[in-house]
């Protein structure tokens, strides 16, 4: 959520990071024999791996919990970036999960989510600028920095199951991406370059009343409502020396950012009250509430020096009682719960055979 993160990027950053894993930080003995589930993930019960091959993120349930849409990006089978899938959630050990191709099949889609009516569909993607993929940057260029792309031809999209485009709902110039929709169905949230920086803007579903509601320097984005659509969660940078500053606004001018240290933010649905709720230091994001909405699930490398793993965490809303969720050895993040708070659905590099490949599983969500 939401997040840029696009897969291509989730892949990239495990890329980037598992050159600086310390190796003797893998503690095999406490993993279970099929990877799927690993010892100390006491919330999760009955895991299930939902695809596998290439890289798949953001994976999210529709309202009724039936349905997920996800990106996906596999060069081996001509997926060259992400496109936009959707499939239904097996309810039986013997059902498949078998996704369909709902986005265009052109340029870059990023942040699927589905609008209460179960019956459409928003995403961001270029393709109206081109078909092909738009490049990635040369990190060279810019020392191996761990950086992101904000493709200025990102729009957001709404469109049927059946991948059809029925209405463009934003067409400003610059980046528009990384929405999501309150519960309460009135509005959604999303991240857009239109004033300069990377801010928080509401607008209508239909793509009216926009409204600008973050005013801080630094990348704001992957917002989330709370069940009761009051608040909002999202990831944010904040860089405060003339130094950070700098850099900052020097990426920001070719459409670049470095997500190095990022902390979870929490607000007023209407962007008053905003403060961070996360002071832990490295990429702390991909925040989500729990079903209750007295909680905060969100993913970090905080614990790890060299920036990898990424496992999930869940704190109180005042940022107290941190406690760690997963414990896969290479990438957990993006979670999202079932309405109900039944059933959780993440994506991991977990039983990935030892590619870098990530990809999506559903488990029981255990109190």
């Amino acid at each position: 959520m939401k997040y840029l993160l696009s897969s291509v990027v989730v892949a990239v950053l495990v890329l980037l990071m598992a050159f600086k894993t310390n190796k003797n930080n893998l503690d095999t003995k406490s993993v279970f024999a099929d990877s799927i589930h690993f010892a100390g993930e006491v919330h999760f019960k009955n895991v299930r791996q939902l695809t596998f091959g290439g890289d798949n993120a953001e994976a999210y349930f529709s309202k009724d919990g039936k349905y997920l849409v996800f990106q996906k990006t596999d060069t081996k089978t001509g997926i060259m970036c992400d496109q936009i899938w959707l499939g239904k959630v097996p309810q039986t050990d013997n059902e498949k999960f078998e996704p369909k191709l709902v986005s265009t099949g052109t340029g870059r889609t990023t942040c699927a989510y589905f609008y209460p009516d179960n019956k459409h569909i928003l995403y961001a993607s270029t393709h109206l600028a081109d078909a092909a993929c738009p490049p990635v940057p040369d990190r060279k260029k810019y020392g191996n920095k761990y950086i992101w792309p904000i493709y200025q031809s990102m729009d957001i999209f709404k469109a049927d199951l059946n991948g059809k485009i029925v209405k463009q709902l934003t067409k400003t110039n610059g980046y528009d991406a990384e929405a999501t929709i309150s519960p309460k169905g009135d509005k959604m949230v999303f991240t857009s370059m239109r004033d300069g920086d990377l801010e928080l803007y509401t607008m209508d579903l239909n793509g009216k009343n926009v409204k600008r509601i973050t005013n801080m320097l630094g990348y704001d984005g992957g917002a989330w409502f709370s069940p009761d659509g009051t608040k909002i969660l999202w990831r944010a940078s904040r860089p405060t020396t003339p130094e950070e500053v700098k850099e900052y606004k020097e990426l920001l001018a070719e459409n670049l950012v470095a997500p190095t240290h990022m902390e979870v933010w929490i607000a007023n649905a209407d962007g008053s009250d905003a403060h961070a709720i996360t002071n832990l230091a490295q990429a702390n994001w991909a925040p989500n509430f729990t079903p209750d909405g007295k909680h905060v699930i969100f993913c970090s490398n905080h614990e790890y020096k060299y920036g990898f793993p990424f496992n999930m965490y869940m704190i109180d809303l005042d940022g107290k009682n941190m406690q760690k969720i997963s414990r896969d050895k290479g990438f957990d993040a993006f979670p999202m719960f079932t309405t109900d708070g039944k059933k959780i659905v993440f994506s991991s590099n977990r039983n990935n055979g030892g590619t870098r490949d990530t990809n999506i599983f559903i488990a029981d969500w255990v109190n």
